[in-house]
């Protein structure tokens, strides 16, 4: 049975990827993730410099999913890059994407050629869409801006490069814009914001009131965003979104995904989630009669 996937350069043993802000934290947790069966893994978002984040508390838990305000913190990308050069011959036998932020087109493209000078990724995934973080999600909302930053971390790497929406009213001309300067896949969905409020405190649970809902309550809507850019444009596309179960994998995979991510999950169970899936999608395809997942990819329309 083939279950492999190529997007871009990256060819990945099967299409089952860990998202980004979920273990991406440290690159021992990068090796964990893949050596417990995901295909390619993601960092957390890296900007330029170190951030705190939001204070506590960052994560909410609500019947259909989480609702997380991490906002963007991390080490800062040379830190963390440093941090990898300590396990850099097992880093450069995975699949490891970098998944970068920015609060102007020049700081992501600060991030982008250092990311692509220490030559440990395979990739880069812009996160254009945190919702949480206005001055980054105005880039997956202004299709001139989309332009602006793709073209131009594009012209500072030679990695390919991803570029991950969120759900906005103009979504088909943001993914226009972006595969128009260079990018080499589109990555659909980021969380969407929402909020949950303490009804005894009497004020939003999240320091930061709003945040990004993932889990269950939005696969659908992930769903049929991939199934739309599929019916629209040629570009490979990663579906991220609520994906918690080997059909929601078979799902996506039908409404033209090449590969999906997953991240909500991994939170509740655990690394062994990446072998539970891939067990039931090679069931799924063995009942079936599918010998290549590629046969898979878009069947539904």
């Amino acid at each position: 049975m083939d279950l492999r996937v190529s997007i871009a350069s990256l060819s990945l043993r099967h299409p089952i990827m860990l998202a980004s802000g979920i273990l991406g934290t440290t690159p021992s947790m990068l090796i964990k993730a893949y050596n417990s069966g995901a295909s390619a893994v993601i960092t957390k978002s890296l900007t330029m410099s170190p951030r705190d984040g939001y204070p506590n508390p960052v994560i909410a838990r609500v019947p259909c999913g989480l609702i997380n305000a991490i906002g963007l913190a991390n080490p800062g990308v040379k830190n963390y890059l440093d941090e990898c050069l300590e396990v850099k011959d097992e880093l450069t036998r995975i699949s490891v994407i970098f998944s970068i932020a920015g609060f102007s087109v020049n700081e992501y493209v600060k991030v982008a050629e250092l990311v692509t000078e220490y030559g440990i990724g395979k990739a880069l995934e812009l996160n254009l869409s945190c919702p949480h973080v206005e001055e980054t999600r105005l880039f997956s909302e202004d299709p001139k801006l989309t332009a602006q930053v793709v073209r131009a971390v594009c012209d500072a790497t030679s990695l390919p490069v991803f570029v991950k929406v969120g759900l906005t009213a103009n979504i088909s001309e943001v993914v226009e814009s972006a595969i128009k300067h260079g990018a080499s896949a589109i990555t659909a969905i980021n969380t969407i914001k929402a909020m949950a409020i303490d009804i005894r405190a009497k004020k939003p649970i999240l320091a930061a009131k709003y945040g990004g809902l993932s889990g269950p309550a939005i696969k659908p809507i992930a769903l049929r965003v991939i199934y739309d850019l599929y019916e629209e444009f040629k570009v490979p596309l990663i579906g991220v979104g609520g994906i918690s179960s080997w059909e929601d994998v078979v799902e996506f995979l039908m409404a033209g995904a090449t590969a999906i991510q997953v991240g909500t999950i991994v939170y509740k169970r655990g690394l062994r989630v990446f072998k539970d899936l891939l067990k039931g999608l090679m069931n799924f395809m063995h009942n079936e009669g599918f010998s290549s997942l590629k046969d898979l990819i878009g069947i539904a329309h």
